[in-house]
């Protein structure tokens, strides 16, 4: 994927403030100086000054300039939890009422639904495409398609993926219904039932649940929020049960926004195997980080077949656009058995419509912009954070994806935060639908994909007095 041509300067002041060269309160150089220095039009100096406000780096003063950010922030680091190597059965704690919309009807301002908003969908695009597959392909839409997928989509998805260096074998990879439909099919390639499956912890709830409707057993791998998923733990796992599969989100995990380094991802690599643990990777926000070239994904590395790497255009275009795709490795010959008891053909107007994208530059551009408007909502949330909820709540600053993990102070009683926050009409996810213990009973996932609008803010700020 192309990189801003605004990078060309932003890289450099982001280095230069992470190094400490440029303190807070420095003057950073003029839109003209920019212009002179990188042959770069003024438009594009004005947007890369605007993606470093965005991401909370820089604050613009009238009439004076830019100047790196004096405005401390917010106390952002969460404890470590503690975490022993435990199987559980996968039974839910809590009921999972609140991770989605029951007040139908209701005026609500959700922050709780991991889906781009109507706002940010390109809703133009995708009709306009989806009207001119319908005119050339007509009825050849209603008639099956291939089991494993269309073989344009799929030589579009290989090509793409190859632009960051992960190589995918066609005859190991499945069109999907959605990405939790390319879970299922995993999960249900690699184990069979009361087989034990490392998750980590916290863990979207709709993994969680998928594990409890396939009768596995799971053990909690702890995401630290300085380092990211803990290898060293799952090894100490490994040793003492037979892991048959950990499921990971290398890139901008749900609900911490954390990643892993390329050092990390070989290490989790190492270790599946000499334990012969296969690894289900979880690339659904790999495209949408906020700076920088794309984040690897775990199959690049990867040439034994023991990773399945799966991923969706839901939170990429829309979410009622339900495809995905898997590449199975060397599990292919039992997932297409699988697949194909789940039903053969995922629809073929949403294979043509991806795939036309793809083709094209399409798909790219609106990713492009809809990534950029992630971090500006990203950095949006944080400061409303940082200004309106008490003192002692803690979060993550993401660096993509679509999540804020926050922990409120201890002494706040969480049930009556919930049901305060529902009477004036705003909902997050809570914590406790991330796992099987009790372990995030003071966290609240908050959600950054729809547009800001004035409602929305205000929402945050009344919910931080409750």
């Amino acid at each position: 994927m192309k990189a801003y041509k605004f990078e060309v300067f932003t890289a450099a002041i982001e280095q230069n403030i992470r190094d400490g060269v440029f303190k807070p309160g420095h003057k950073l150089p003029s839109v003209r100086e920019l212009k002179e220095q990188y042959q770069i039009s003024t438009s594009t100096i004005q947007n890369g000054y605007e993606y470093l406000i965005a991401r909370g780096l820089v604050e613009s003063v009238s009439k004076s300039g830019y100047y790196v950010r004096t405005r401390p922030e917010a106390a952002q680091q969460l404890a470590k939890i503690k975490h022993r190597p435990v199987v559980r059965d996968a039974i839910f704690k809590h009921r999972l009422g609140l991770t989605t919309s029951l007040g139908a009807g209701r005026k609500l301002s959700e922050f709780n639904v991991a889906a781009p908003g109507d706002l940010l969908m390109p809703q133009k695009l995708l009709l306009r495409t989806m009207q001119e597959v319908i005119r050339e392909q007509g009825a050849n839409l209603l008639r099956y398609y291939p089991s494993s997928g269309s073989s344009t989509l799929k030589d579009n998805i290989i090509r793409r993926a190859a632009l960051h260096q992960t190589l995918i074998d066609p005859g190991a990879l499945l069109v999907t219904d959605g990405a939790l439909q390319a879970l299922y099919i995993a999960l249900a390639s690699v184990c069979n039932t009361g087989d034990v499956v490392a998750v980590e912890s916290p863990c979207v709830f709709s993994v969680l649940e998928v594990i409890r409707v396939l009768q596995l057993k799971v053990i909690e791998i702890p995401v630290d929020p300085h380092a990211g998923f803990d290898v060293d733990f799952l090894e100490k796992a490994c040793r003492n049960n037979t892991v048959k599969a950990a499921i990971v989100t290398p890139n901008f995990h749900n609900p911490t926004g954390l990643s892993l380094t390329n050092e990390q991802k070989l290490a989790l690599l190492s270790l599946a195997h000499r334990h012969h643990v296969a690894l289900i990777e979880n690339d659904i926000y790999g495209d949408l980080h906020f700076h920088g070239p794309r984040p690897s994904t775990i199959k690049r590395f990867d040439d034994s077949g023991l990773v399945l790497s799966y991923t969706s255009y839901a939170k990429t275009l829309a979410p009622g656009i339900r495809l995905g795709w898997l590449a199975a490795g060397k599990f292919m010959q039992r997932a297409e058995q699988v697949k194909f008891a789940l039903g053969s053909t995922v629809s073929p107007i949403y294979q043509e419509t991806v795939s036309r994208l793809m083709s094209g530059s399409s798909y790219d551009r609106h990713v492009r912009s809809f990534r950029m408007q992630l971090a500006r909502n990203a950095y949006l949330a944080i400061n409303l954070l940082s200004d309106h909820f008490p003192l002692g709540t803690s979060y993550i600053t993401p660096s993509g994806g679509y999540n804020i993990w926050v922990k409120m102070p201890d002494d706040t009683d969480m049930d009556g935060f919930y049901d305060r926050c529902e009477r004036i009409g705003i909902r997050f996810t809570p914590g406790y639908t991330f796992s099987f213990s009790a372990a995030f009973d003071q966290y609240f996932r908050l959600v950054f994909a729809d547009k800001f609008s004035p409602q929305r803010i205000e929402a945050i700020k009344l919910a931080a007095q409750q």
